[in-house]
């Protein structure tokens, strides 16, 4: 190995070290915002009325904000630098998420969940582009999955943390799920202030390399991204209406009906076995911590072996395979395994995926493109739940809408194999 390639890795060692724990944690309290929802219902929809449908159509709204806004906040992340607007991002949201403890009834649940989409509105796709700006392509499903194994962590810490808090029901006159919200909001303010001090916005401004690492990692990007030119796509344009492009979308649409489908309602499932809300908390918390293993195994795996549609498909497939399974499990038990080895399957799925959209964009097409495939996933956000809720209603059961999430990511995994990715012999773009 070369002395430029010991810079180049040195500098990737030390940017994983600093910037993926502190992303991470930021991933871990905008994923437990966003969700918490899911455990507040246990109490807040007696509370205040609210039907199954309701209920379901408040958790997705959230999406209607975020994916209106996604396009326009990742450029300005691009304008104004990763720095001042994840910080933005954060702050925002974090007052939001306090507010939610506000909700009086149907319009104030809509209302301030369409807002806290609004807010949190650019910070995942604004992370992926970020990082785009530190690891090289090689790394990128590794980098990937170690910032989203934030994601079921969330729910590993989030499901206890948050069964915990709504037994505070009656401290200082608030219900629990008033203090659930109020707590699980206060951190992204703080998180917020944090990452004005803490986060660059390139390694060329980055004092903690050594001017070879800077240069080193610098020109590596540099060169990467000229490639990347010449396969895809680096304008705004092309990054929002060429066909691999919107594949990407509708592929991660699929991904996400079975990750907030299952997310905002797992805590109801499990509870349906007349649990308490911390036993429920605390078995939320099997599927996700399995989850996170996985994501980081096997997106290691995928670039080790620099493969990612099958790397995609199989977890896909597996995840459609235990949620039909989960339909008809019956006891507790096979119930669980059946939900632990679906999440662990659309979890596993996710760094290869995003490292797709990353090889294929670069430029002002990233900030774009990443934050149309995003949108577009993100639109099941609200399709998810709110279709599962009316399947849970129309049935009784949760049945059918396990069997709907199985169709979902079934034909998910089908796609990923069906997709080209970009090869140093395309020109023409399509």
């Amino acid at each position: 190995m070369d002395q430029d390639h010991r810079h180049r890795d040195a500098a990737v060692a030390k940017a994983a070290r600093r910037l993926i724990p502190f992303l991470g944690l930021c991933y871990v309290v905008n994923f437990l915002d966003r969700v918490n929802v899911g455990f507040a219902a246990l109490h807040m929809n007696e509370d205040l009325g609210f039907s199954p449908a309701v209920y379901g159509f408040g958790a997705g709204i959230f999406f209607v904000g975020y994916i209106l806004f996604e396009i326009p906040s990742n450029l300005a992340l691009q304008y104004f630098g990763a720095r001042i607007w994840l910080a933005r991002i954060m702050i925002s949201w974090g007052i939001v998420a306090c507010a939610m403890a506000l909700v009086t009834g149907e319009t104030s649940f809509y209302v301030l969940r369409l807002l806290l989409g609004i807010a949190e509105a650019g910070f995942f796709p604004g992370v992926i582009l970020y990082l785009t700006y530190w690891f090289p392509a090689a790394e990128r499903a590794r980098i990937v999955a170690l910032f989203m194994a934030a994601v079921p962590l969330a729910t590993v810490v989030g499901g206890p943390v948050s069964g915990a808090l709504l037994e505070m029901h009656g401290f200082l006159g608030l219900a629990g799920w008033h203090w659930l919200f109020i707590v699980e909001g206060l951190p992204a303010i703080v998180l917020g202030l944090v990452a004005l001090a803490f986060l660059d916005d390139k390694p060329e401004q980055a004092a903690w390399l050594t001017t070879d690492e800077r240069k080193s990692l610098a020109d590596t990007l540099a060169a990467e991204a000229k490639t990347t030119r010449e396969v895809g796509y680096a304008d705004l344009g092309a990054s929002l209406t060429r066909p691999r492009v919107l594949a990407l979308g509708l592929l991660y649409f699929l991904i996400v009906i079975g990750l907030y489908g299952i997310g905002f309602w797992m805590p109801q499932v499990i509870a349906s076995f007349g649990l308490a809300p911390l036993e429920v908390g605390f078995l939320t918390a099997i599927p996700y911590l399995f989850a996170a293993i996985a994501m980081v195994v096997w997106g290691r795996r995928s670039d080790r072996l620099s493969e990612r549609r099958w790397h995609i498909a199989l977890p896909l497939l597996l995840a459609a395979s235990a949620f039909a399974w989960s339909a008809y499990a019956g006891p507790l038990l096979p119930t669980m395994i059946a939900l632990t080895l679906a999440t662990l399957g659309f979890y596993a799925a996710l760094g290869p995926f995003w490292s797709l959209p990353t090889a294929l964009l670069t430029g002002t097409g990233a900030a774009a493109g990443l934050a149309l495939i995003n949108s577009m996933g993100n639109t099941a956000g609200f399709a998810g739940p709110y279709i599962v809720g009316v399947l849970r209603e129309a049935t009784g059961n949760f049945s059918a809408a396990l069997l709907f999430l199985a169709a979902a990511l079934a034909l998910g995994g089908l796609m990923a194999l069906c997709f080209r990715e970009p090869q140093a012999t395309d020109r023409t773009n399509p």
